[in-house]
């Protein structure tokens, strides 16, 4: 997929990405630093006795920036706490009362994500006269995976108290998958995912490149941990232990000719990028709602010409490279950016250091497969959802459960290459036109030895013209956390979809000149790599691009309509349904926690009124007895088939059943075994099935290959053929009829 983020926020009035190429460098992050800096204020679990009244403000105040931090207001609600009732009155002492003791429940876990928090724990540092709300902020923190979350092995031998018989397929093994899957096994629902690669983690990929000894372990999807204060990655990684590396922020650019930039020119440049920046905003607000249908690029751009600023060649090959770092952030060309919303979440940006894992974040894709079931090499063709179930097709497998969770790469839906059935709402169908889904192409190479320093982590690298500007603009350094001498070119924007149709070989070998050019002058050689590798997101059928934007003509609003689930029976998850944390490895993640707490709350209405099925609620009698009744008088029939349709609708498209009866012999040829298979299908289709010329085999192979239909046994046509049996049934028993009245 690519990078999976935004770059960080430097101060200003507006607030909106910048560069990343901040001017201080300090230490490598340690992310255990978290857990003195709580425990510091915290205290162990006796700090009920012998604290002054002075202790409680200030411990109070901390685990209120605690909880701030980790996205709740300082004194209000979260709307999912109100639609849960965790308070009998709003905006009063109880609700006040609430948020001081779900604040603490907060800081308490984030304290030390090892551990299994527990209630029993919470009530020795909480006043009795609290017990309600303990309950009711602890359901609701546990529930919505906000603690006790993770893959600590000391999580596996805890039971929820509430547990559940429930049925989920989940589609897709990425970060929002394996959230889900884990949340949903822990509350007790039976749980398998549906992968369509041979392998976990989605567009989160890292692959073991090198030979002879240099081996190193490179992201080629998403790599960079966005902002590590309250970052649930974070909390992954403390829980296995595995090291983080700060992206330091030293970042050298170097002119397309390979020599440095002019520092003076180069700071002048970066003031203006964040001005204009600061100018699309201030227009936005002037503009209202019309800024809808204006790309970030064509303001930019009239507002560089009517301030004339970036004039000559260089500095506006400097401000390209700004341009292209925004691309990057977006995954998409900033003429498709909406001028309007394109930062719509930068206020809930996580804060604090960006981190590589060390290792690759392979390892905590491995540590969320652990115990979990997936079936790999299942690429889901078709989602059935109804009153009584899914079905979900992959191949010529059905799976059946009582809900699913779809966290395919918005790119997929997309190219609509999963049927629902029935076909999705019509805004949910537009929301999913509207929003983009940009690409960012990586080339991965592995060298001899270490030639640009190892104080660097990243450098650009200017480009000739503005359509250029994406290409190879940035390097990433990852010989601190992959084993090896690793250098990652990124390529975004406009440059990213040529690309994917370049050879690869000159793909590196354009790279290869670019760090000649840079290194050559200073008397350093540049080797061949060991191992190159060239990404093709945009290509992949299992993605179709990297991650998500906002659009011309779309907004924020387009991810929460994505996110909405359909009749209880079929979730979204992923990136592209965050509005929050959109385009981002942890808003995936928090994607997949969102929804497993759907599902609960979900299985929890239906368990409080359950509904009977609609074949024994409006028929009485097993499928079989109704398909047996259907067939004693067939519509049509020719050689082994026999269809049944709706008298009442002689619509050519209009939907019946086929029945085919199958006559199967044992080995010894003796014993004959009849088999009936069934189908939905159309008026017109059962007529073109007649029409093919030869024996049944030759209409069976017209029905698979020519209309794409599928044969199944009485039992496998399930809940997605209720409606149409019962219409059958009903209508050829003469109920429903038209009345005539003579005239």
């Amino acid at each position: 997929m690519g990078e999976t983020g935004h770059t960080p926020v430097l101060p200003n009035s507006s607030g909106s990405k910048r560069s990343s190429r901040r001017k201080t460098i300090t230490k490598n992050y340690d992310e255990n630093l978290m857990d003195d800096l709580i425990e510091k204020h915290l205290g162990t679990s006796s700090r009920k006795k012998n604290r002054t009244q002075q202790d409680l403000e200030k411990e109070t105040e901390t685990e209120a920036m605690i909880a701030l931090s980790l996205g709740f207001p300082i004194d209000e609600l979260l709307e999912e706490e109100i639609g849960a009732g965790v308070v009998t009155e709003l905006n009063g002492k109880e609700q006040n009362n609430y948020i001081v003791v779900r604040n603490h429940i907060l800081a308490r876990w984030r304290a030390n994500v090892h551990s299994w928090l527990s209630k029993g724990q919470i009530r020795e540092t909480v006043s009795n006269d609290y017990a309600h709300l303990i309950n009711a902020a602890y359901d609701f923190l546990l529930c919505n995976g906000y603690i006790n979350f993770g893959i600590s092995a000391s999580f596996e031998s805890q039971i929820f108290e509430e547990t559940t018989e429930a049925s989920v397929i989940i589609v897709g093994a990425g970060l929002a998958g394996l959230a889900a899957a884990r949340q949903l096994m822990a509350f007790g629902f039976k749980v398998f995912v549906l992968e369509g690669r041979a392998r976990p983690g989605g567009r989160v990929y890292t692959q073991k490149m090198g030979q002879n000894g240099n081996y190193a372990a490179v992201d080629l999807g998403g790599s960079v941990i966005t902002g590590i204060h309250a970052n649930p990655l974070g909390v992954l990684a403390r829980q296995i232990s595995v090291p983080l590396h700060k992206v330091r922020d030293n970042c050298p650019l170097y002119k397309p000719d390979g020599g440095p930039v002019d520092k003076e020119i180069d700071t002048n440049v970066e003031h203006v990028f964040n001005k204009l920046l600061d100018k699309v905003t201030q227009l936005r607000q002037i503009m209202s709602g019309f800024a809808a249908n204006i790309s970030l690029g064509s303001v930019l751009e009239t507002l560089r010409q009517l301030y004339a600023v970036a004039r000559s060649n260089d500095e506006r090959q400097l401000l390209d490279w700004h341009f292209a770092n925004l691309e990057f952030s977006n995954a998409g060309g900033l003429s498709n950016l909406s001028a309007a919303y394109w930062d719509q979440d930068d206020p809930y940006e996580m804060g604090g250091d960006h981190c590589f894992l060390a290792g690759g974040n392979w390892r905590i894709i491995r540590a969320l497969c652990k115990g979990v079931p997936i079936f790999y090499n299942k690429t889901v063709e078709t989602i059935r959802y109804g009153n009584e179930g899914v079905e979900v097709i992959a191949g010529n497998q059905v799976f059946r459960a009582d809900m699913v969770l779809c966290t395919v790469p918005l790119g997929v839906l997309k190219k609509r290459a999963i049927r629902f059935e029935p076909e999705l709402p019509e805004r949910k169908l537009a929301a999913i036109e509207r929003l983009g889904f940009g690409l960012l192409n990586k080339v991965a190479m592995v060298f001899p030895h270490n030639f640009w320093g190892e104080d660097l982590d990243t450098f650009g690298s200017l480009r000739e013209s503005s359509q250029q500007r994406g290409e190879f603009f940035l390097f990433y350094s990852y010989h601190t956390v992959s084993g090896a001498p690793v250098l990652v070119a990124l390529v975004a924007g406009d440059a990213a979809q040529p690309f994917e149709n370049a050879d690869p070989a000159s793909s590196v070998h354009r790279v290869l000149g670019i760090l000649r050019g840079i290194y050559g002058p200073q008397g350093i050689h540049v080797p061949d790599p060991i191992q190159s590798i060239c990404t093709r997101w945009g290509s992949d059928p299992l993605s179709y691009g990297s991650y998500s934007h906002i659009r011309v003509q779309s907004s924020g609003n387009d991810y929460d309509i994505l996110a909405e689930s359909i009749e209880g029976r079929l979730f979204f998850g992923g990136e592209a349904t965050n509005r929050q944390y959109p385009a981002t490895m942890h808003g995936a993640y928090l994607s997949g926690l969102r929804e497993a707490a759907r599902i609960l709350q979900a299985t929890r209405a239906r368990q409080t009124n359950p509904r009977k099925s609609v074949i024994q609620k409006n028929l009485g009698q097993s499928i079989s007895d109704v398909l047996l009744n259907l067939f004693k008088k067939p519509d049509l029939v020719f050689d082994d088939f026999s269809f049944v349709f709706d008298p009442l609708c002689g619509e050519p498209k209009s939907l019946g059943l086929m029945r085919v009866t199958l006559s199967c012999y044992s080995e010894d040829s003796v014993n004959q075994e009849v088999v009936q298979l069934y189908t939905v299908i159309s008026r017109e289709q059962a007529l073109e099935l007649q029409g093919v010329n030869g024996g049944s085999s030759d209409k069976i192979s017209f029905l698979f290959r020519n209309l794409g239909l599928k044969l199944m046994g009485a039992d496998a046509l399930g809940f997605s053929s209720d409606a149409l049996i019962t219409k059958l049934n009903s209508s050829r028993r003469g109920r429903g009829r038209p009345r005539f009245v003579a005239g």
